[in-house]
């Protein structure tokens, strides 16, 4: 038998990622707790700590109550996950904000606007490569 490099951690973690996004639009009714949504859990290796990532449309002060409520709620999402998974040993759910998402953005921003210098400094495009090269496609169909 080949040893698996999908670990264990990883696959309860993704199990817990759908239970956690599942419980948090069904089960809470904390009005706080609004537009979040599950992107990441990180799970320790001994499976006792679970780091669930979040992001919410919400900015600034509202953002703050949005994860206060979500402390709040960290005991209930743990005891609805003891009801849906058999573990041994139920993680601690710790939410953390995913900040991957504006990185992210930022990138493609800046991508976006080297490729608007690049155009404007007159250098070639793709469309004006393959002017030159169909030329040599219709020389060789005749």
């Amino acid at each position: 038998m080949s040893k698996s490099t999908y670990k264990r951690a990883d696959r309860v973690a993704d199990q817990i990622r759908m239970e956690v996004a599942d419980i948090l639009m069904r089960k809470i009714k904390d009005p706080r707790v609004r537009s979040v949504t599950v992107t990441d859990v990180e799970l320790t290796g001994d499976l006792r700590i679970a780091y669930v990532f979040v992001t919410t449309m919400e900015r600034d002060e509202a953002e703050h109550e949005v994860f206060a409520g979500l402390a709040k709620a960290s005991g209930f999402v743990r005891a609805e996950l003891g009801r849906r998974l058999t573990l041994r040993y139920l993680p601690e759910v710790i939410f953390k904000k995913d900040v991957t998402g504006p990185r992210g953005d930022r990138v493609l921003q800046l991508l976006d606007g080297l490729l608007g210098e690049g155009e404007a400094g007159g250098t070639r495009t793709s469309s004006s490569a393959s002017d030159g090269a169909r030329p040599e496609s219709s020389s060789r169909a005749t």
